[in-house]
């Protein structure tokens, strides 16, 4: 949970970077890999990831204008990049305009429990992370290069002077 403003700041600042680096190494080809039948294509994780932000936050007190959370995944990668690099920037400047650390300690009924808006943030971001892991495996099954989000890639460490793991 997040107990400052500045530190959710300084946290999302950096996550939504990884995010949006998974975000632009995507195709419009690569959007409809699935990991089998039935299961959310990478273009509709990447979405969700997305429209997350405009879906979650105005439960707590913050709008996040010009989305259709309801919408279908677009069909381009860079739709849905966009729409994340705005509602992220979004976010931040929301929180940056609008809340103190006082307002983190602010409780809202979120999928029928009571968060603390600074519990909603740390949940925000580790909703990211999750997601980026399942985008990760599915780039690599579309064959995209995975560029490293925390840390280097496998694809990176021959640049970092690192052989790939001995297992």
């Amino acid at each position: 949970m997040f107990r400052r403003v500045d530190d959710f700041i300084k946290a999302y600042k950096d996550d939504s970077a990884a995010t949006l680096k998974l975000m632009n190494a995507l195709t419009d080809e690569s959007l409809s890999q699935r990991v089998a039948e039935g299961h959310r294509s990478l273009g509709a994780i990447a979405w969700h990831v997305a429209m997350t932000i405009p879906e979650m936050m105005p439960r707590a007190g913050l709008t996040i204008e010009g989305y259709d959370i309801d919408a279908q995944p677009p069909a381009t990668a860079a739709e849905i990049t966009d729409a994340y690099q705005r509602a992220s920037s979004a976010l931040l400047s929301a929180v940056e305009a609008n809340w103190d650390d006082a307002t983190l300690e602010v409780e809202d009924e979120m999928y029928g429990m009571q968060w603390k808006r600074g519990a909603s943030l740390f949940i925000l971001i580790t909703h990211e992370m999750h997601h980026r892991g399942q985008m990760t495996v599915l780039m690599r099954q579309a064959g995209l290069k995975v560029p490293g989000t925390m840390g280097p890639a496998q694809e990176e460490w021959a640049q970092y002077g690192m052989e790939g793991p001995p297992y």
